[in-house]
């Protein structure tokens, strides 16, 4: 099975609020004992993806 990537587009408040619920989620599995690499991959991800920025056309038709 080939991997498929998925992009989901979040803006600031929805990136943090992510961030927060997979670190207590993280917390949870760790007072359970479970393990936590994945978890941590997945935040790292979350944390560190890129950003895109928004292209400006309108600005460049009214020049």
């Amino acid at each position: 099975m080939r991997d498929e990537k998925r992009v989901v587009t979040l803006n600031n408040f929805e990136q943090r609020l992510m961030v927060a619920g997979l670190t207590d989620f993280r917390n949870d599995a760790l007072r359970d004992g479970k393990p936590t690499e994945d978890l941590d991959g997945l935040i790292l991800k979350v944390i560190d993806a890129p950003t895109k920025r928004q292209k400006r056309r309108a600005d460049r038709e009214a020049r």
